[in-house]
């Protein structure tokens, strides 16, 4: 069991003249307990219920001088193993226009034994296998389903090899399928993750600008937007803009309501700009023509970036951000969303994104790390 660090807002509404003030939303964290990651920041009493009465947190692989755990996390129930890729063009990513980056494996079944094995809160490190995807799949950065039993795939593109939709089976010989590579005949700039709709069962995904900023792209065509594909029929339009750089997209599980993150405080090697948009945007799913209207704040994240988002089956918001995991209420109130900071799960490091694994179970991606954490919230299904 991992004891959660509560943390009374009151206590922090006044620093005063000489107080500690953040300087950095990114260099800098919020940890006025001093706990040592990882661990359950509660700023709210209903985290608690999403924790349960004995919850755990613990890193399940690890290899600091690689960023192997970054995006597309999708959990496969039949072998009960978790799929993810690793950093496309970043810090420790070992990808850049020259070199692919890979997308990987591990064996939650194998993880569980070894920390039945270990006392406390010791990390363990299960093996880590990499996929040999073919090279239609370049910089992966988003991933969602199973779909139909393959993984769906939202990758970067790399120089002139364009960013695609792709399913890609799991097993030998990782048979792949390119679903869509182009917007009637322009490349998009850089696809980031990807979501299928709970009820319509079609795509929905985003396209940022990380592979220009992160030097393995050339300039943009196209602003960045969020896309709605339709694979029976190839029809791909856009059902939301404006963003400064769409990023993490959600549903909730009637499919009403989507959630969109826009990272634009990050612009890779042009550098960090704190009063850039950190923030998590809520919207209605437009019944007939899935537009997503209605545009409201949700949140916005004191710390980093928020990245990947996952929602719970009480609809509470997951978001990959610069500390780790942070959770937030969702309430159903029609054009009233809560977005109230619940609690963090504290792995002292950037998340860009997490999953459910099953009941109980929220697998963490943190670069260089993987945590498990095991509360009593649980996701909702997400393969088709």
């Amino acid at each position: 069991m991992t004891v959660p660090q509560t943390v009374n807002r009151l206590d922090f509404t006044v620093f005063g003249a000489n107080g500690p003030f953040r300087q950095s939303s990114i260099q800098e964290f919020f940890n006025p307990t001093n706990s040592t990651p990882p661990f359950f920041q509660v700023f709210d009493s209903r985290f608690l219920a999403i924790l349960g009465p004995n919850p755990s947190i613990r890193s399940i692989a690890s290899d600091p001088t690689f960023a192997f755990a970054h995006e597309a996390p999708i959990w496969l129930p039949d072998t009960d193993e978790f799929t993810f890729s690793s950093n496309d063009g970043g810090a420790l990513g070992r990808s850049d226009i020259n070199h692919n980056n890979q997308v990987a494996k591990i064996s939650l079944k194998q993880a569980q034994e070894a920390l039945k094995e270990t006392s406390g809160v010791k990390p363990v490190n299960v093996t880590v296998t990499k996929l040999d995807l073919p090279d239609t799949v370049q910089m992966n950065n988003g991933g969602t389903g199973p779909l139909n039993g393959s993984l769906l795939l939202i990758t970067s593109g790399r120089g002139p090899l364009p960013p695609s939709i792709v399913l890609s089976n799991p097993k030998p010989p990782f048979t792949t399928r390119v679903l869509l590579d182009n917007f009637f005949g322009r490349q998009f700039n850089s696809l980031n993750d990807i979501k299928i709709h709970p009820v319509s069962k079609k795509i929905f995904f985003t396209d940022a600008p990380y592979g220009f900023v992160n030097q393995f792209r050339p300039p943009l065509l196209l602003p960045n937007q969020v896309y709605r594909f339709d694979p029976s029929t190839g029809s791909v339009r856009v059902v939301a803009d404006g963003f400064n750089k769409c990023n993490g997209i959600a549903f909730s599980q009637d499919g009403k309501s989507a959630f969109i993150s826009d990272t634009g405080v990050n612009s890779g090697v042009f550098g960090i700009d704190q009063t850039a948009p950190a923030t998590i945007y809520k919207f209605d799913v437009e019944p007939q023509t899935q537009a997503f209207i209605n545009r409201r704040v949700f949140a916005y994240i004191d710390t980093g970036i928020p990245d990947g988002l996952q929602l719970d089956t009480k609809g509470n918001v997951y978001t990959g951000t610069g500390d780790g995991v942070q959770v937030r209420l969702s309430t159903m109130k029609v054009f009233a969303p809560d977005g109230t900071l619940l609690g963090k799960f504290f792995i002292g490091t950037t998340s860009a994104n997490m999953a459910f694994a099953g009941k109980g179970r929220l697998v963490i991606l943190g670069e260089t790390s993987i945590f498990l954490a095991e509360i009593a919230a649980s996701g909702f299904n997400l393969a088709h």
